[in-house]
């Protein structure tokens, strides 16, 4: 009988391997488990419409506000992107001129501060279209669904997505 540790054998087996993990990988699995939640601990974000009991009005009302921010941010969020590669090249250029990077600074500043306002007042405008009772159970999943995810996180500061087109600068 061969030897079953031949190269060949190997290489054969692990193949195989790739094959099956491949066809297992393309097997449609439940989204959701029997709760309805999804089927990842931890990961999971709640239904805030069907928790809070929104009534339909409420729910039109909301579907407008982010109707009509999400144009206006995605716009804010590219100029943001913008300046902040404007901003990178400027100190990583090759002549590097205190002038420019000053104002490509100032760009990245109104930008980020443009973001901030969006979001801030559609925050805002979704609070207004809530009852009492529904700000009250807003801020407890809010405060369940930070816990949620803070659990997974190491210890240390927090984590913080580098921007697309931005590079942590080298120590």
């Amino acid at each position: 009988m061969k030897n079953l540790l031949t190269p060949q054998f190997i290489l054969t087996a692990l193949f195989g391997l790739v094959l099956c993990s491949a066809a297992a990988a393309q097997q449609p699995r439940p989204a959701n488990n029997v709760q309805g939640e999804r089927a990842q601990p931890g990961r999971q974000r709640p239904n805030l419409l069907a928790e809070l009991g929104l009534t339909p009005e409420q729910i039109d009302a909301v579907r407008k506000i982010n109707q009509e921010r999400k144009p206006v941010e995605m716009a804010a969020r590219q100029r943001f992107q913008d300046a902040g590669r404007a901003l990178n090249m400027a100190i990583y250029g090759d002549n590097v001129d205190d002038a420019a990077v000053k104002e490509r600074l100032r760009e990245f500043q109104a930008a980020q501060a443009e973001l901030a306002r969006i979001k801030f007042t559609n925050e805002l405008a979704v609070r207004k279209v809530l009852t009492l009772e529904q700000l009250v159970k807003f801020r407890e999943l809010r405060r369940r669904f930070a816990e949620a995810r803070d659990d997974g996180r190491p210890e240390g500061p927090p984590f913080r997505r580098l921007r697309r087109g931005m590079r942590r600068p080298l120590n």
